[in-house]
């Protein structure tokens, strides 16, 4: 494995993302596997933004919502797989530290915007079929707009307080950061002194931004499967079934890996498996979710036959 300087002063002016140097044979492998990756999930969901905006069918608040969480995709993703894939290439990892918290901040705030744009996405499908005569009025444009303007902004101040609070502690020692981007687990390594505080602050936002919003779409899928299995049509409660399953598989990719992540105890913390957790919430589940949504949906797929010769 390649040598990367180590420091031993009071501060540091920049980190270096290890990555998967421990793999040095396959570094063009992962290139190409994650190059591959972002290209899938950049034309995967720019086609669901533009099928919900040429097709009038699909211009509804689920596709609204879908639009929405699409768009955020391509935005998360692009936090940290471009910095990846030019680390890979040169193999110069360097990141200096403004570069860093910049990175993480933005990687939070929308982290936290998918974790409550999922449970939007999830009271909406459990007023359609919980609630089906109200929801042209519950679920209408100016509630739309809100719920996803909520979605995006909430998380903003709040994890611009918890990156200043992580970068304002004192990092000394190595600078090397076990990761193959700025995470929140990898820096407290680096930290020194008592980072108790910090770490009951980031659990108090896990539980506020990840377990509240998890719990509401268990609770939103309780009511759901519920009135699903009062059905007296076999094929309603099929195409019902149908429609919440995509949902709830990126739902289970998503919050499975992102609590196990961000719940454990600093000393529980393992590079390696922190590493590969992070792929499933930063590229497994961003490039599965455009095929989830589209073959798993006769609606999308009827448009993408009209559109493609």
């Amino acid at each position: 494995m390649e040598h990367l300087p180590e420091v031993n002063l009071t501060s540091v002016t920049e980190f270096f993302l290890l990555g998967f140097t421990d793999i040095p044979h396959l570094q063009m492998f992962l290139l190409g596997i994650f190059f591959f990756a972002y290209v899938i999930i950049l034309m995967g969901n720019g086609i669901i933004i533009l099928i919900t905006r040429v097709d009038k069918a699909l211009q509804t608040p689920m596709y609204f919502f879908l639009a929405n969480f699409s768009f955020l995709e391509i935005c998360y993703v692009s936090i940290t797989i471009p910095k990846m894939l030019v680390n890979l290439w040169t193999q110069q990892r360097n990141i200096s530290l403004s570069e860093c918290a910049t990175q993480m901040c933005f990687f939070l705030i929308l982290g936290s915007t998918e974790c409550l744009l999922l449970a939007v996405m999830a009271y909406d499908r459990y007023v359609a079929i919980c609630n089906p005569l109200h929801y042209p009025l519950v679920m209408n444009r100016r509630v739309c707009t809100q719920l996803v303007t909520g979605s995006w902004i909430t998380a903003i101040p709040v994890q611009i307080g918890q990156t200043y609070q992580i970068f304002s502690l004192p990092f000394c020692g190595s600078n090397q950061i076990n990761h193959f981007f700025c995470d929140i687990p990898p820096l407290f390594k680096l930290a020194c002194g008592d980072t108790f505080v910090n770490e009951m602050s980031v659990y108090i936002v896990v539980v506020l931004f990840l377990t509240v919003p998890f719990l509401l779409i268990i609770g939103s899928y309780g009511k759901i499967m519920s009135t699903i299995l009062r059905l007296p049509s076999a094929t309603s409660r099929a195409k019902a079934f149908s429609t919440c399953s995509s949902h709830l598989t990126v739902v289970a990719l998503f919050f499975g890996s992102g609590i196990i992540t961000y719940f454990q105890p600093k000393s529980k913390h393992s590079s390696g498996r922190d590493r590969v957790l992070s792929l499933f919430y930063t590229i497994v589940t961003p490039m599965f979710n455009p095929i989830i949504y589209t073959l798993r949906n006769k609606d999308v797929m009827a448009t993408l036959r009209k559109l493609l010769p």
